[in-house]
């Protein structure tokens, strides 16, 4: 296994264990099987291991699993606080004292802001005095390590990361994301600012493996490396010096073993330029199906409006690219749950955006196209009423 370094120098292996797709069994999680898969990890080197509140089961499961096996002073835990479910500074110490019962411990290495969309998240938490709590469960010891968790675009994340003395964060990457979400700019913006960047979504919930178009599947398995499609992903982002440490929701002991087996191999320089090139042109085959050809340059922006352009178009591809709900979960996410939203219907129809596509894009008439696909009547209701409860939730 190979480790890179925290921002207090200590060592987390590149590959981390995502606990959010243990096994189920009836009701709840398979734990003898998750048992066995994360000790397989453990005795292979891993130390990083990522749950949250919400995952169902999945952070008493690893309690239990930690404790059974004498491993918490080993390991590193990561979990989350949902700052969306969070009214009351009350509410804060709650949440992470029932985390803390759950996780059987009485320390978190490493925790995290959970699901920041905006930089309007971030503020209503300082302003229910987050900033104080923080710093005294630091000088306790309770928390060792600050973070947050993100899915938004780049221009919000460098706010948010720019807005506090960060220990680490965690975002959304890989070679589809490359230019959206945080990104690379955010990536490396981290990176130059000595923080942590720990990745989630490399195989992008699986599709880059389970929903690659014919050709592209073929142009892997007809390459001299024989490598899998996991495999030149995963290896792609290693490559990168900005990136700490990939999780992946492991579900199997041969899963682990071979995400195992591929991060004791990969290193920064170890992807060369012919490998690069594979990438891009796998990233072509896949971007074959989509309907408007963004690169995600960002010359568009800022939209007057606040009409996310790229945001919009990039779920937009998602749909002939993967699949509806998916399109649809990650435009909630990245536009339609934030404080200002970035809804096609803000459009005045200036024009400022299409001068300055290098793509010749006609913007707006397809950001109409776009919204019509990506929130049908039934859709709008449905975010509505999701908005109104987060709003809600924000002012008290």
């Amino acid at each position: 296994m190979i480790y890179r370094k925290d921002k207090s120098g200590n060592e987390i292996s590149e590959l981390g264990y995502g606990c959010m797709r243990f096994s189920r069994k009836g009701a709840g999680i398979d734990l003898e099987k998750a048992e066995q898969e994360i000790m397989t990890a453990f005795k292979a080197g891993v130390n990083y291991y990522d749950t949250a509140y919400i995952y169902p089961g999945s952070e008493v499961a690893l309690g239990e699993i930690v404790a059974r096996n004498g491993i918490r002073d080993k390991i590193r835990i990561a979990t989350k606080l949902p700052q969306y479910l969070i009214g009351s500074t009350a509410q804060i110490e709650k949440y992470f004292q029932e985390q803390l019962s759950r996780l059987k411990t009485d320390y978190i290495d490493y925790y995290l802001m959970h699901m920041l969309t905006d930089i309007a998240s971030w503020h209503k938490m300082k302003d229910l005095g987050i900033l104080q709590w923080i710093e005294e469960k630091k000088a306790s010891g309770a928390i060792r390590n600050l973070g947050f968790s993100f899915h938004g675009d780049t221009d919000m994340f460098l706010q948010i990361l720019n807005d506090y003395d960060w220990d680490f964060c965690q975002i959304q990457y890989n070679y589809l994301d490359e230019h959206t979400q945080a990104g690379r700019r955010g990536l490396e913006t981290a990176y130059e600012k000595g923080i942590p960047v720990i990745i989630m979504e490399p195989l992008r919930g699986g599709k880059l493996v389970n929903l690659l178009p014919d050709k592209a599947k073929k142009c892997i398995e007809e390459h001299p490396n024989k490598w899998s499609a996991a495999e030149w992903a995963l290896r792609w982002l290693w490559d990168q010096p900005g990136v700490t440490c990939i999780l992946s929701g492991m579900n199997s002991v041969e899963m682990v073993e071979e995400n195992c087996r591929i991060a004791s191999e990969a290193s920064v320089g170890s992807f060369t330029q012919a490998d690069q090139d594979t990438i891009e042109q796998l990233r072509a085959l896949i971007k074959e199906n989509v309907k408007i050809g963004c690169t995600g340059c960002r010359y568009c922006m800022p939209c007057p409006k606040g009409v996310d352009i790229p945001g919009l178009f990039q779920c937009y591809n998602k749909i002939y690219t993967e699949n509806k709900a998916d399109a649809r979960h990650e435009f909630a996410q990245v536009i339609g749950l934030r404080k200002d939203p970035g809804f096609a219907d803000q459009c005045v129809e200036c024009g400022k955006c299409e001068s300055h596509c290098p793509q010749h894009i006609e913007i707006r008439k397809m950001i109409k196209v776009a919204d019509k696909e990506l929130r049908p009547f039934y859709y709008k209701i449905g975010l509505n009423i999701a908005r109104w409860w987060m709003l809600r939730k924000k002012k008290q």
